[in-house]
């Protein structure tokens, strides 16, 4: 099942890197897809179970999507996950 996401703070490739290599270990997680200008996360998954882990990964990366509220811990998250996602290129 494909599924895609709208997301806060996506902003570069560091962002796209460190969102791409968390959501891809994640079990029954495959074809992670990320478009910084639309500030979309595509995935397939087997279940609704697993987009649901994958939200929360997302949020917990600094990431949340966009219904949900872009607090000013998710905005200081997602630098720190930018900054890291720049460094493992």
């Amino acid at each position: 099942m494909k599924t895609i996401f709208i997301i806060h703070n996506l902003k570069c490739r560091g962002c796209a890197n460190t969102i791409t290599n968390n959501l891809s270990s994640i079990q029954n997680i495959s074809e992670v897809k990320v478009d910084v200008s639309e500030s979309a996360v595509s995935f397939q998954s087997l279940t609704p179970n697993n987009s649901l882990k994958v939200k929360e990964k997302l949020k917990s990366l600094g990431y949340p999507c966009i219904e949900d509220s872009n607090s000013l811990t998710s905005q200081a998250k997602s630098f720190v996950s930018c900054a890291t996602g720049k460094l493992s290129k």
